[in-house]
């Protein structure tokens, strides 16, 4: 399947359908190599960005933002074709979602504040001076 239907799919489903679809997306392109936990961080740097509303009201919203996550930067012509991957993807973002409707007291966190991150290979400029989480092939930062 192509990202370009995956999008489209995002834009006419009903919530929180489209939500668990578009964060299933969003791991699937950031974390597919990386382990489970590794998936979870990034699941929760997204939840995290939409309960603080900087980045949009939903999901969808959040990692859909220009320049953001691989949803807006990764050609709409690539293929979706790993099953395997985009089913665990799935699974995670169902469970980061259902997490994430606990009271804040109940949650599980993976990276606690994380609210970016980035390949550890890279430095952003943002990332300077901070401290990070790594987990597989990605750091974890609190940035705001």
């Amino acid at each position: 399947m192509k990202l370009s239907m995956l999008l489209w799919l995002m834009s006419v489903l009903p919530q929180p359908l489209a939500d668990q679809t578009c964060l299933a997306t969003t791991v699937y392109l950031e974390a597919r190599s990386q382990s489970t936990i590794g998936q979870m961080a990034v699941a929760e740097v997204a939840m995290r960005r939409r309960e603080r509303g900087q980045w949009g009201g939903t999901v969808c919203d959040v990692v859909k933002s220009p320049h953001q996550f691989a949803l807006s930067t990764t050609p709409q012509s690539q293929d979706i074709d790993n099953l395997k991957a985009f089913q665990k993807a799935w699974d995670i973002a169902g469970k980061s979602i259902v997490n994430w409707d606990l009271p804040v007291d109940e949650r599980r966190f993976f990276v606690p504040h994380a609210d970016h991150f980035a390949t550890a290979s890279v430095a952003p400029v943002w990332s300077h001076n901070r401290s990070a989480v790594t987990i597989g092939d990605h750091k974890f930062y609190s940035v705001n």
